[in-house]
């Protein structure tokens, strides 16, 4: 069954479930502005701060009881130099999902949760060009219970509607 709702802030029906999370990992943002071109290097799916500390971005997806597509937070894991050379390595191959999975630690803030930050993460690599699926280490965190659990179709709705309408009340 397809995602959709009408909105209680805009009144409009939103379909489907759109992705959200940072454009870096929070660690980037940390940096002075001013700073960040000489120590960051920042891409759609990667990031190297100070060259010897990397990130990936991957799906942290969160099942959605009765609707067959999940809630994605996107987020960022930081991973070794041994792993992240091994995920440079694959990035462009077709077929990479026997590759890993590599440990690394949630490495973004997401509202509706308690902290977040430094979460115990799996990254498995996905083929065909997908982005990794992030997968929280099995304990009772909010957003681990979540991972695990699903949430209520009611709960993403809510939760969409205040990612899309961030300035509304």
């Amino acid at each position: 069954m397809a995602f959709e709702f009408q909105c209680s802030t805009c009144g409009e029906t939103h379909t489907g479930i759109p992705s959200f999370g940072p454009d870096a990992p929070e660690s980037y943002y940390t940096i002075l502005e001013a700073e960040r071109p000489d120590r960051c290097e920042l891409g759609t799916d990667d990031c190297i701060i100070d060259g010897d500390t990397f990130f990936v971005r991957g799906c942290l997806q969160i099942p959605v009881h009765s609707i067959t597509e999940p809630f994605v937070w996107l987020v960022w894991c930081s991973l070794s130099v041994a792993s992240f050379k091994q995920w440079v390595s694959t990035y462009e191959q077709k077929t990479r999902s026997d590759v890993g999975p590599f440990f690394g630690w949630l490495n973004t803030r997401l509202p509706f949760y308690e902290v977040t930050l430094n979460l115990k993460t799996m990254v498995h690599l996905r083929d065909d060009g997908l982005r990794p699926l992030i997968e929280l280490e099995p304990t009772e965190h909010p957003l681990a219970v979540a991972q695990r659990d699903g949430i209520s179709a009611k709960l993403a709705e809510e939760m969409i509607s205040k990612l899309l309408h961030p300035d509304e009340p």
